[in-house]
């Protein structure tokens, strides 16, 4: 398969164990550990992602005329569009009742996390550009008897890359906190109206008034037992919302023995007994909030574990921005603003192409408007204030 200058040679993979962590993390780089291959063969091994819950391993792999990769991508045959945060049940609908298949479909994510990063993974040394990724991705939905690819929560070079390339462009919405050189939370406060200063005081006075004793673990500070009592909040959690639960027990303790002082658990106990968590991702330049819950009720307690506490983390450890997942319109007043997402898509056939291409624009206008109106809801100050 060229790409105008190299001939480049395209394999899938049932499992991302076929191909060597070195290889696929040359590719992935540092910054984003959920693209690592020690986060996503979590998942596989743990059944996690596979034949149990949909996510069926298709994992593109392109190599060089010399056998070397130069470039991979996380890829997944589904049969549903559960678990991935783009939603597109009406396009799947629209093409059935056209009398076409919408599935099984090619996604290119990471499963169950709505997180922005890389997603088409190149090793910075050889030059290989987006479009030989997507005329690959392309080529492999054709093989497959696929009806489409979609690259979700895709970094904006990418983006802007596979529109050039013809694909559809979407974009989404998610709120994050930006650290403007603040040394101390206090700093942070600073920044904000006195009206809001107050209230984010006030929470965090309450919460932190709760009896409750607060521990930030990492690495090998995590035990067997701190993630037997996260597992038990994170089922809570999707059974109080009527969610599947598509992490397994084993994927946690996975995920801390391969990750290691990337994972960060917020915890709080009462009484020397455990009582909420929440799980987050450190890369190079973010902290990424993941699950959360807990048992029982107590004032302003997601606020300060999930919102502060992370503030508080990425203040401590230099990093650029909070990154809490999807929806939550309540972040603003907690200091997350609203900040875009990116996704593409290539459709192949073409009327449902056209009808989807004719949505996103309206789509887009929408979401502009809604984050112009958002962005006014900022609690950081204005002049004057």
């Amino acid at each position: 398969m060229p790409d105008g200058s190299v001939a480049l040679t395209l394999s899938l993979h049932a499992s991302i164990a076929e191909i060597d962590p070195a290889d696929w993390d040359a590719c992935a780089g540092t910054g984003n550990p959920f693209v690592s291959h020690a986060f996503l063969s979590a998942l596989e091994d743990s059944g996690s992602a596979g034949r149990r819950t949909g996510w069926l391993p298709q994992h593109m792999v392109l190599r060089n005329a010399d056998g070397h990769v130069v470039a991979t991508a996380p890829v997944y045959a589904k049969s549903h569009s559960y678990g991935e945060y783009v939603f597109d049940h009406g396009w799947a609908h629209a093409l059935e009742r056209a009398g076409g298949d919408y599935y099984p479909k090619l996604q290119v994510a990471v499963p169950f996390s709505p997180v922005p990063g890389p997603r088409l993974l190149r090793r910075p040394d050889t030059g290989i550009p987006v479009a030989a990724l997507a005329t690959a991705m392309e080529q492999a939905c054709e093989s497959l008897g696929t009806s489409s690819v979609h690259v979700t929560f895709c970094v904006q070079e990418e983006w802007e890359a596979l529109g050039a390339a013809g694909w559809l462009q979407r974009i989404g919405m998610q709120f994050h906190w930006e650290n403007e050189g603040y040394a101390t939370f206090e700093d942070f406060l600073g920044a904000l109206s006195s009206r809001k200063r107050k209230v984010l005081r006030r929470e965090r006075r309450d919460a932190n008034a709760a009896g409750l004793n607060f521990h930030a673990l990492s690495g090998a500070d995590i035990t067997e037992a701190h993630w037997d009592a996260f597992y038990r909040f994170y089922r809570a959690t999707v059974d109080r919302k009527w969610g599947s639960a598509y992490l397994t027990r084993d994927f946690f303790s996975l995920l801390g023995a391969r990750l290691g002082d990337k994972v960060v658990l917020m915890y709080a106990e009462q009484g020397g007994k455990p009582v909420a968590g929440a799980l987050n991702l450190a890369g190079d330049e973010a902290l990424y909030g993941r699950n959360w819950g807990c048992r029982g009720d107590w004032p302003f307690l997601h606020f300060e574990l999930c919102y502060y506490r992370a503030i508080d983390w990425a203040i401590e450890h230099g990093l650029k921005r909070v990154e809490a997942g999807a929806q939550g319109r309540h972040k603003i007043q907690r200091g997350y603003l609203p900040k875009h997402t990116f996704s593409a898509h290539w459709i192949a056939h073409k009327g449902l192409r056209r009808a989807v291409a004719n949505f996103l624009v309206e789509e887009r206008d929408a979401i502009e408007r809604e984050m112009a109106v958002l962005a006014e809801e900022s609690p950081f100050r204005k002049g004057g204030e």
